[in-house]
């Protein structure tokens, strides 16, 4: 259940209360595709740089160790050691990134596993089923993220079957939910918005789905190479017909910018995997904007990542050393990076709460906006 705390403009300060547990929103959710945070990051380093919530990928985690194998150990939960509420990805994003491997009919679609070349079929039952066995707190509807340019006619045919995808992962929910081995019986369900960048197909879908009384509802294909412009376009032109009172969730996005500027738009959640991808390159996020850790400037550069954050990286080791971890090819660099990455994304969310209970969103934005994704 979500509940609208506050508003500043389009800006929405809320809670979203899971079986288990709530979250304070907007919020970032950590991406942990297969169970994990790549840089060797554990569920217990996720509390202490304040993480909310973990993503983890259905696909991915149906390939390896398998849904069947995750359910038999209580589940991706129990199974990771995360305590807190868990989303899954339908699975839906591969049918865009795997493109040359599928083959997509009105029942679903064939993939080719990208491991070993063995054919998968997945449709709304089978996403369903995939994610009711992993127990998350909340199921994404299984959709269709069409490449960027799309052609009008394909687009409009993919946002129909998209929604009557979506009426059978409600329908198979609900069943799933009612079965008496079931994980987790409250498991939510999020619809996702489509319609590449036509904001007529974008709009018509949105009040398709929105009549469907969904626990949420994300909006999807978008930050797949359209200028931002056009993202912060389309999510205007969405907004406007969510439900006020359910939460938001913008898929794949993005950079502490994208995000600040998605939140004054009316965006309540995000993920995205830029944080730990971008620290594991040595690029660190900061307040002051982004810093590449190869550059030979920091060799004796004594000063934390960033001055004014206090996550555990940054009260211990310097710019110098983490430097020449990663000139020395030591693994200790990347994991040391990726935990100040998510913390900065996390504690920038806390810092957006902040403004917004305190009624200064507006300057915190103005303030901000252009300075979060700058070279240092």
């Amino acid at each position: 259940m979500y509940q609208l705390l506050k508003e500043e403009g389009k800006a929405r300060r809320g809670e979203f209360v899971t079986v288990h547990g709530t979250v304070q929103t907007p919020a970032f959710m950590n991406v942990a595709t297969a169970g994990a945070i790549k840089g060797a990051v554990s569920a217990f380093d996720l509390r202490e740089i304040g993480c909310q919530v973990q993503l983890c990928n259905t696909y991915h985690l149906h390939l390896r160790p398998g849904d069947s194998v995750v359910k038999k150990l209580g589940g991706i939960r129990q199974f990771t050691g995360w305590k807190g509420p868990v989303l899954t990805d339908s699975g839906g994003f591969q049918v865009f990134s795997l493109a040359k491997l599928r083959n997509i009919k009105e029942e679903g679609v064939t993939f080719a596993s990208h491991i070993d070349g063995h054919k998968i079929f997945m449709g709304p039952e089978e996403s369903m089923q995939i994610q009711s066995n992993l127990g998350s707190t909340i199921a994404m509807a299984f959709d269709e993220c069409v490449e960027n340019p799309a052609e009008y006619g394909y687009a409009k045919a993919s946002c129909q079957r998209t929604v009557r995808w979506l009426e059978r992962c409600k329908k198979e929910l609900a069943r799933l939910n009612a079965l008496g081995d079931t994980i987790n019986p409250r498991q939510l369900l999020f619809g996702i918005n489509q319609g590449s960048t036509y904001e007529d197909l974008r709009v018509e879908n949105m009040k398709q789905i929105a009549e469907m009384e969904l626990d949420g509802y994300a909006i999807g294909g978008l930050a797949v190479g359209e200028p931002v412009e056009e993202m912060y376009r389309i999510i205007e032109a969405v907004e406007q017909e969510m439900p006020k009172g359910k939460i938001r969730y913008l898929m794949g996005v993005g950079t502490p910018a994208n995000i600040l500027e998605a939140v004054y738009r009316g965006v309540d959640l995000f993920d995205c995997v830029m944080p730990s991808r971008n620290a594991r390159h040595g690029h660190i996020f900061t307040m002051e904007g982004r810093r590449n850790l190869w550059n030979s400037k920091y060799e004796l550069d004594q000063n934390p990542l960033d001055k004014t954050c206090d996550c555990p990286v940054c009260r211990n080791f310097t710019r110098a050393y983490i430097h020449h971890l990663f000139k020395a090819g030591e693994m200790l660099a990347m994991r040391l990076s990726v935990l100040h990455n998510l913390y900065f994304y996390n504690k920038l969310l806390e810092k957006i709460r902040t403004a917004l209970e305190e009624g200064n969103f507006a300057s915190f934005y103005r303030e901000h906006a252009s300075q979060l994704d700058k070279r240092i």
